[in-house]
């Protein structure tokens, strides 16, 4: 991957490396809590709202082509269940594992005399920009494998009626009469012809009343 555009130190999710000194087998751990960026998660369907506290876990080692990050991510994140459609919110744990190489070292380590030669591996790398590396591309791959592609509000969620939309959960001796279609049409002639039958009867009447009257 090529060298990211300058690196802004005050941004929270930049990290520096400088205290391990370029040493193998050095050693540093972080804890720090940072404001959820946009769009964290799986855009449409579930993620971690933007601003929303994020705790992370860092454990950076030295080694000899850079330095190997791993750690852990916490968060709240909200959706809505795939089922019903309620809102939902769960707990989020996202573990995570990334070398950051040193722009002038190949992947054994060695120097290099012109960094960038080579663009296939430079494709594959994520390198430090003077000592400094930013986990927000990280972050954002290991929330989406963490989160639920379909996220459910329980495990046995029976979801919404087929028929009316009603939730499930909220009733679950919700039920229709099932109508048997091949029925259907001599069920709304019938109805028709009752409504003729009607209409004769009135019409009966009508004229007993005028034989009445005379």
């Amino acid at each position: 991957m090529a060298l990211n555009a300058r690196l802004d130190h005050r941004n929270p999710l930049v990290f520096d490396t400088h205290e391990l000194g370029r040493r193998p087998g050095a050693l540093q751990r972080l804890t720090r809590t940072v404001d959820a960026p946009r769009d964290l998660g799986i855009q449409g369907v579930v993620g971690v709202p933007e601003g929303a506290p994020v705790e992370l876990e860092l454990r950076l080692e030295s080694v000899m082509e850079g330095v190997l990050v791993t750690g852990t991510a916490r968060a709240k994140a909200e959706g809505e269940c795939v089922r019903c459609l309620e809102p939902l919110e769960l707990e989020l744990e996202a573990d995570y594992q990334e070398m950051f190489s040193y722009p002038d070292a190949d992947d054994r380590g060695r120097v290099i005399a012109e960094p960038g030669d080579d663009a296939e591996d430079d494709e594959d790398r994520l390198l430090l920009e003077d000592g400094l590396f930013d986990l927000e591309p990280v972050l954002r791959d290991a929330v989406v494998l963490a989160l639920p592609m379909q996220p459910v509000c329980q495990e046995d969620c029976p979801g919404l009626c087929s028929e009316c939309g009603a939730r499930l959960a909220d009733d679950p001796d919700h039920h229709h009469d099932a109508v048997d279609i091949r029925w259907a049409a001599l069920q709304g002639l019938a109805g028709t012809m009752k409504d003729g039958e009607k209409d004769e009867m009135s019409g009966a009447e009508a004229g007993v009343d005028e034989k009445q009257e005379k």
